[in-house]
C-alpha cells in the first residue's frame, strides 16, 4: 500500500464549510449576502407590496435544493466515509426511493383530508390523485433499478 499525498475530497469539503463559517462572521461579509439573498427572494410588487411569483417560485426552488442537500447530502456523506462512494450512492437511492414509494402510497390512500382548496374544485378524488400516483410509480420504478444495481454491485465484489 502505497502513501495517500494531498488533500482528499472530504477535506476539501472540510476546509470550503470551514471557510465559509469564517466569512459569516464579518458583518460586512454577512449584509452583502444578506443583500443579495433578499434581492432574489424577496422581490415584492411596488402595487400590493406582495412577493412576487417569480420571488416565490426562486425561493421554493431553493428551498428544495437546500432540503435534497441537506437531508439526501448528509446521508450520503456518512455513508461515503463508511462505505465509499458507489456503495454509498447505491444505498441512499434505494432508500430515498423507498421512502418515496411509501410516501406516495400513504398520499394515494388517505389524502387530502379536510377542506379542498379552490384550485381544485371540480376534480373528483381520482383526478386529485394522479399526481401522487405517477410519483409513486416513478419511484417505484427507480427502488426496483437501485436494487438491481445493488444486487449487482455485491455479485462484482471479488470474495
Amino acid at each position: 500500500m502505497g502513501t495517500q499525498r494531498g488533500v482528499g475530497k472530504l477535506e476539501v469539503l472540510g476546509i470550503v464549510f470551514a471557510i465559509a463559517f469564517l466569512l459569516a462572521m464579518i458583518p460586512l461579509v454577512r449584509e452583502t449576502a444578506a443583500d443579495v439573498i433578499g434581492f432574489f427572494f424577496d422581490q415584492r410588487d411596488a402595487v400590493t407590496g406582495e412577493r412576487t411569483t417569480l420571488s416565490t417560485a426562486l425561493l421554493g426552488i431553493a428551498i428544495t435544493i437546500a432540503a435534497v442537500l441537506t437531508f439526501i447530502g448528509a446521508g450520503y456523506l456518512l455513508l461515503w466515509t463508511n462505505l465509499g462512494a458507489k456503495l454509498a450512492f447505491l444505498v441512499i437511492g434505494t432508500v430515498t426511493m423507498g421512502w418515496l414509494t411509501i410516501n406516495g402510497v400513504l398520499f394515494i390512500v388517505f389524502a387530502p383530508r379536510g377542506i379542498r382548496p379552490e384550485d381544485l374544485e371540480g376534480l373528483n378524488a381520482i383526478q386529485m390523485r394522479v399526481p401522487a400516483i405517477a410519483m409513486t410509480l416513478g419511484a417505484l420504478v427507480l427502488f426496483v433499478m437501485f436494487m438491481v444495481a445493488l444486487d449487482r454491485y455485491e455479485a462484482e465484489e471479488p470474495a
